[in-house]
């Protein structure tokens, strides 16, 4: 897991260089064994539903996403 610090730096770098980390790292994943994908994602998943339960993280509708990828596209 990221230390905070470190998650910080990262997104502080320019975007071309964050671009070609993620890049890199995605491309990473396609490495692993299906199980630790599917670990993985089940840990995300985990993660993300405790900063919902924890106010850090708000959700919207099926129907608000609709209607703001709509306007995306407008």
């Amino acid at each position: 897991m990221l230390t905070p610090d470190l998650e910080r730096t990262l997104l502080h770098l320019p975007v071309q260089d964050r671009a070609h980390l993620a890049q890199a790292l995605l491309e990473s994943l396609d490495q692993l064994p299906e199980q630790e994908v599917r670990q993985l994602w089940a840990e995300e998943a985990l993660r993300r539903a405790e900063e919902i339960d924890q106010g850090k993280a708000q959700t919207i509708s099926g129907e608000e996403l609709e209607r703001q990828v709509q306007e995306l596209f407008k």
